[in-house]
Formats: structure tokens, C-alpha cells, sequence
């Protein structure tokens, strides 16, 4: 079964520490949320995680193994990346099928386009599926909306068949039903035994697909715990900076 264990971690950019002695473990079957205000840290801790910045201090953890002796191509197999998207335009004129095939990389010996093997097409396929774009593989990602285009970058990531899959802003661009069908999918991907670390700006999405939540503010590593104590917290509030329950009780009143 998966494990990520981050031990008194330290991380940041151009010498200045943004995540500081921060301690997490996850386990395969559950998604842990990080949830936290603008700039605490969030997404430098998951890059950190997937190998893209290296820590001043601490160490990594991956299934036991120092994150730090993993070759590159070997990490890949275990962790997965769905950054913040932006248009696209990175991928200007690419396919459906051609972006989720990059998520074979780590599974290929050579480039991904000159080595595609019959077994790549099918689980690029079955990635696409799974993320409900069954039908779109060889539209062109710029004609896409928002929502779709985060599907396949989702799907991407699921191609490359990880252990511990690492989300940022999952949700971004997604409406109502697709966030509902994301939460279903991370449910799935977990029972299966492996591990999903997602940011979340959306406390009550965090809540309602977490088992626990670890809350951060300023670089640092406020509480963790089992998500219904996280939202009952004092600390919820004091990392925001408002009164979250008032909030969330007065935006759902409406519904009563």
C-alpha cells in the first residue's frame, strides 16, 4: 500500500524558505486536503513532494524510500502532478490523446511520441474515459473549456499510473456536477489502495472528499486531523483569518 511520509521539511525559492518544518504521513486508502490562506505554502510543499524543488531541509519519504534516491523517471511512477492550468497554451495544437500520452513517459524507455506502444494507447484510453472525455481524443485541447481541459490534465496524470497522486486546485474551472464526479474519481483512485494530497482554496469541497485535513498557515503547519475535527476547529478560523462555520451555515441557509 502507498505511504508518503514528509519529515520536518523545509522548502522555498531563491534561498528564502516558503514551507517551514513541515510534518506529514498518508497513507494508501485516504486523500489528506491542505488547506490554508493565498501564498502558505501549499503548492511549493506539493512540488516539493513530486521532486520539481529540492528542500533546504528534511527529508521525503515514498514508500519507505528517500524521496531524494529515487532517479526522476522511477518518482514518476510513483507520484503524479496536476498543477494549476492556465489555456493550455503551452500545449497549443495538441490532441486529447497526445497530452495524456505524455503521462507514459515514465512507463516508456524512450521519448513518448517515437516508442508508443499498443499498451500506452490503451491506457491513455482508458484514462480518458475515466475522466468522462470518452469520444474526445482527437479533438484539439485549445477547443476545449476550462473544465474539460482540467480533465485531461487529470487524465495525464492518472496515465502515468502513480502511487500518490498530488493535486493543486483540483477543482478549478469545474462546475457543480464535475466536481462531484472528481470527488467520485479520487474516491475510486483511493480504494484501490493508493494516496491522493490535494490543495484546496474551497474548504467545503476539501471537506467533503478528505479523510483529513492538514491546515497551514505563514510556511507552517497550524493542526492535522480527521476532517470532521478539522471543521469543528478553532484553528479553521484562525488560519482564515474569519469565522468559517458562520460563513459556511449563513452560505447554506438558503437551502434549509
Amino acid at each position: 500500500m502507498a505511504e508518503l511520509r514528509i519529515e520536518s521539511l523545509s522548502c522555498g525559492y531563491g534561498g528564502e524558505d516558503i514551507v517551514k518544518n513541515v510534518s506529514l504521513t498518508v497513507k494508501g486508502g485516504e486523500t489528506v486536503a491542505i488547506a490554508g490562506p493565498n501564498g502558505c505554502g501549499k503548492t511549493t510543499l506539493l512540488r516539493a513532494v513530486c521532486g520539481l524543488i529540492p528542500p533546504t531541509s528534511g527529508k521525503i519519504f515514498i514508500d519507505g524510500i528517500a524521496a531524494a534516491d529515487i532517479p526522476p523517471k522511477e518518482r514518476a511512477k510513483k507520484t503524479a502532478l496536476l498543477s494549476q492550468t492556465g489555456a493550455g497554451g503551452d500545449y497549443f495544437g495538441y490532441t486529447v490523446m497526445n497530452t495524456v500520452l505524455m503521462g507514459r513517459y515514465s512507463r516508456q524507455k524512450g521519448s513518448v511520441f517515437s516508442e508508443t506502444s499498443r499498451e500506452d494507447i490503451a491506457a491513455a484510453e482508458r484514462c480518458i474515459a475515466e475522466v468522462g472525455l470518452s469520444g474526445c481524443e482527437n479533438r484539439s485541447i485549445t477547443e476545449l473549456s476550462g473544465g474539460q481541459l482540467q480533465r485531461v490534465f487529470l487524465a495525464r496524470a492518472f496515465a502515468q499510473e502513480p502511487e500518490i497522486l498530488l493535486l493543486d486546485e483540483p477543482a478549478n474551472h469545474l462546475d457543480i456536477k464535475s466536481q462531484n464526479e472528481l470527488a467520485e474519481i479520487l474516491k475510486r483512485f483511493t480504494d484501490s489502495g493508493k494516496a491522493a494530497v490535494g490543495v484546496f482554496h474551497d474548504i467545503s469541497f476539501a471537506a467533503a472528499v478528505s479523510d483529513r485535513i492538514l491546515l497551514m498557515k505563514d510556511g507552517k503547519a497550524v493542526l492535522c486531523g480527521k476532517t470532521e475535527d478539522i471543521v469543528r476547529s478553532k484553528e479553521l478560523s484562525e488560519v482564515f483569518d474569519t469565522d468559517v462555520s458562520a460563513y459556511m451555515k449563513k452560505a447554506l441557509k438558503i437551502w434549509e
